[in-house]
């Protein structure tokens, strides 16, 4: 043979390798870039006419910093035309999440991270979108408005959300994702990231943001999606562009293939039994589940179909104790609950959070699993998870005698009597009950006999009659208490104050934003000062009598402080702030924002004097 072959066939290995290793390494946008070339393949003929359309409606959120009896920055915004766009800055006819930054993760109210959550998994808040006609995507345009940049990840789902019955099958498929990236511009834009194309059509766009990297609130005015009503024909080029994404560490393919592993029964049976494991043989069995803990869950899966050594190990309770479902949400079902059943015996730490929604788990479920794997919990995060029902809060509140931590945020489904049986838990050291209806009956026998309270979140609980009888009960039972939210809280008074103030002395953190029944003129700010030495994070955010007063006994007396927002004020001059900044050395965030007597001029001054605290201050255009 020819020396000649030889070489071309090492060359054309070599070449294959090459194109491989660039598909492994190439960033998503990258990846997404080539996707430019099927837009020539793809484009809507005469006879099958582009559509585009703006949302009809907001199905589903996660947070928002609005009130949830007006419009004003509320996810609502979102729906129909945009209201600013193409202005830019702080508008409250837009759609606004509840945090931005890493402040909320520096708090005292901020809960421990789930261990072994896949790296590429990093949404914090999602919203879902439900459009008039049913399409095939072909762009997906977000409207932001002031500081871009947050969302990371958008989806279609195959349910029409306005379909009278619902459908056999819902398919969750990524339209585009990101890693969190640093935008640096403030301004409004018109964000249109290289969607692929999918072979069902949709009416319900889910965004999924990540706020971390934002210097201030991300605001979002309207969601476009552009699409046809026809099934686009995909060239080869399309095809082979796709095989390319086959990268290891996607997100969606391997996460994709991880959970359906958990819908197939593992039999030892079926595994290959060879004469030898080879080195592990002689590891020490705790040194196996060490190494085995830094495994994400679809890749224990996967090891547990390798031998009957590995499946012995991957199968052991033990690797069960901290269990993060979340990432999983768009797959987790009652078969995977099933199946994970008999390894999580010893759960301590469980988070279902944004799962089970659409029926993808079933009150039955839900329940089986918690009456096998409920005795060891600790703690429970059962974020926006719609399935629950009054049931379920009962199944809670037998099963789970040790639980000390429930996070119920944004459970807006409940109904206001299913919370009468968290009352059961009385050894609960932190309770989340935000944008829930929890009335003020049930919450009053929950603070009664939930006594050993450290964490307590109520924000945005319009349910709830008379906040000055609660925070009077607050005070009188738990006194251990660290951490308090009332973001919103409409009606409490300085006499609730007082009763807080004097009754829980141990506060570290506490939440008044947008209470507007509370008055400087009381001393109601003042008297806080006074009695919670202790406090690291204030928020008075849109309390307009906020005094100089005010501010300098929280300088004199909270020298802890590390986060106050003060935003909205009319009476706080430069020179109380600088009082402040000299006293709380510890201070890292202060927003003064739509504070009339200070001004840009006063912020800068401030910068230079203070240059280790982030000082915010909004605009509106």
């Amino acid at each position: 043979m020819s020396p000649v072959f030889p070489m071309l066939t090492v060359l054309t290995m070599f070449y294959y390798m090459c194109l491989r290793r660039r598909a492994r390494i190439a960033t998503r946008g990258e990846i997404m870039n080539s996707h430019r070339t099927i837009e020539s393949n793809s484009r809507a003929s005469p006879l099958n006419a582009e559509v585009v359309q703006y949302a009809k409606e907001v199905v589903d959120f996660s947070s928002h910093y609005g009130s949830e009896n007006s419009m004003s920055y509320t996810m609502w915004n979102l729906a129909g035309v945009p209201n600013v766009f193409p202005s830019s800055g702080d508008f409250t006819q837009t759609a606004v999440f509840r945090t931005y930054g890493t402040w909320w993760d520096q708090c005292p109210s901020a809960s421990v991270p789930f261990k072994r959550t896949p790296p590429n998994f990093q949404s914090q808040d999602y919203v879902e979108l439900a459009f008039e006609q049913q399409v095939y995507p072909t762009a997906v345009h977000v409207l932001e408005t002031y500081h871009p940049g947050a969302v990371i990840r958008i989806l279609a789902c195959s349910a029409n959300p306005y379909s009278p019955s619902p459908p056999a099958e819902v398919r969750w498929e990524i339209l585009w994702s990101e890693k969190p990236t640093k935008v640096n511009a403030s301004q409004a834009r018109q964000f249109k990231p290289c969607i692929k194309q999918i072979n069902f059509p949709t009416n319900l766009i889910r965004l999924e943001v990540n706020s971390s990297l934002l210097d201030y609130y991300t605001e979002l005015d309207a969601v476009v999606l552009h699409g046809v009503k026809d099934k686009p024909l995909l060239s080869l080029k399309t095809s082979l562009i796709d095989m390319n994404d086959l990268d290891e560490d996607d997100y969606e393919e391997k996460d994709g293939c991880g959970m359906d592993n958990l819908n197939k029964k593992f039999s030892s049976i079926a595994l290959r039994e060879g004469p030898s494991n080879g080195y592990f043989d002689k590891l020490p069995y705790e040194l196996i589940q060490l190494i085995l803990n830094h495994l994400t869950l679809p890749d224990l899966c996967r090891l547990a179909q390798t031998c009957k050594l590995l499946n012995q190990h991957c199968c052991d309770p033990l690797q069960y104790i901290h269990l993060n479902l979340q990432p999983y949400w768009a797959k987790l079902n009652d078969t995977s609950l099933e199946f994970l059943q008999a390894r999580c015996t010893l759960v301590q730490w469980l988070n279902l959070s944004w799962t089970g929604n659409r029926g993808f788990i079933s009150v039955a479920g839900f329940s089986r699993f918690l009456k096998v794997c409920g005795s060891e919990l600790v703690r429970l995060e059962l974020s926006c998870s719609h399935f629950l029902n009054e049931t379920c809060l009962e199944i809670i509140s037998e099963m789970c005698p040790n639980l000390q931590d429930l996070n119920l945020s944004s459970c807006d489904k409940l109904p206001p009597q299913a919370f009468n049986h968290i009352a059961k838990l009385c050894g609960l050291k932190r309770l989340i009950l935000y944008r829930t209806k929890v009335e003020q009956t049930g919450l009053l026998s929950i603070l009664n006999f939930c006594s050993e309270l450290q964490h307590l979140s109520l924000g945005s609980c319009v349910m709830i009659e008379d906040y000055d009888v609660i925070a009077s009960v607050i005070g009188a039972k738990c006194k251990k208490l660290r951490t308090l939210d009332l973001w919103r809280c409409k009606n409490i008074t300085e006499n609730g104050i007082a009763e807080l103030a004097s009754g829980c002395p141990l506060l570290e953190e506490l939440d008044l934003g947008w209470c507007p029944t509370l008055q400087s003129s009381t001393g109601c700010f003042a008297k806080l000062a006074r009695q919670l030495p202790n406090l690291q994070k204030l928020f008075l955010t849109a309390n307009r009598s906020v005094c100089d007063t005010d501010i300098e006994e929280l300088a004199c007396n909270c020298t802890r402080l590390r986060q106050l927002d003060i935003l909205g004020t009319r009476m706080v001059s430069p020179a109380s702030l600088r009082k402040l900044l000299e006293s709380c050395k510890d201070l890292s965030l202060l927003d003064v924002s739509f504070c009339s007597q200070i001004d840009n001029r006063a912020v800068l001054e401030l910068n230079v004097s203070f240059p280790k605290v982030f000082i915010k201050k909004s605009f509106t255009q």
